[in-house]
C-alpha cells in the first residue's frame, strides 16, 4: 500500500476592505477561502477599523487576519484569492485606493519570495498595524522572516489609529 502525505502549510492571509458594507465583505471572504478545495481555517482575527494609508481621501479600512492550513502551493493559492477579489468587484486602480477587498498572503510557512506576481512576506506588512495586532491575536509567537517577532515589530513602530470592532 502506497500512502502519499502531502505537506501541510502554514499560511497567514490579510483581509481589508472599505466599500460597500465592509464588515460584512470581509465575512463573507473568509467563508468563501474556507470553501476551497483543501484549505482548513485555524484561526480568524477580530475585526479591526483603520484609516487609509497613502490616499487619503476615502472611507475608514476593516481588516482582520486569517490563519490557514492546506497543501495548495502559493501561486494556486493567490489565483484563487484574486479570484475571489473579482467576486466581489475588486478593479485595481489606484495603489492604496479603495477596494471592495483585498486579499493578501502575509507568511507562508517560513518562506522568502520575491518574484513578479508575488512577495512573501507581504511587503510592508512589518510596518503596519493593522496587520501586526490581529496577526498577533491569532499566533502570539509569529515569527517574520528576515523581522523578527511581531510583538517587537508593534513595539518598535510608531502610534497607528487602530480601533478593533466589535460585531
Amino acid at each position: 500500500m502506497n500512502i502519499t502525505l502531502k505537506k501541510m502549510h502554514n499560511i497567514f492571509i490579510g483581509l481589508g476592505s472599505n466599500l460597500d458594507n465592509p464588515q460584512q465583505k470581509i465575512k463573507d471572504a473568509v467563508n468563501l477561502i474556507e470553501e476551497i478545495d483543501d484549505i482548513n481555517i485555524i484561526a480568524t482575527s477580530s475585526l479591526y477599523e483603520t484609516p487609509p494609508v497613502g490616499f487619503l481621501d476615502q472611507p475608514n479600512f476593516i481588516n482582520a487576519v486569517i490563519q490557514i492550513s492546506s497543501s495548495i502551493n502559493y501561486n494556486n493559492l493567490l489565483i484563487k484569492l484574486l479570484d475571489i477579489e473579482l467576486k466581489f468587484g475588486r478593479i485595481r486602480k489606484e495603489k492604496n485606493g479603495p477596494r471592495t477587498l483585498d486579499l493578501d498572503i502575509l507568511l507562508f510557512d517560513d518562506l522568502i519570495l520575491n518574484s513578479e506576481s508575488l512577495i512573501i512576506p507581504h511587503p510592508r506588512m512589518h510596518e503596519r498595524l493593522f496587520v501586526l495586532i490581529p496577526l498577533l491575536e491569532i499566533s502570539p509567537i509569529i515569527q517574520i522572516p528576515k523581522y523578527g517577532s511581531v510583538k517587537n515589530l508593534i513595539s518598535g513602530l510608531k502610534m497607528q489609529t487602530i480601533k478593533k470592532v466589535l460585531a
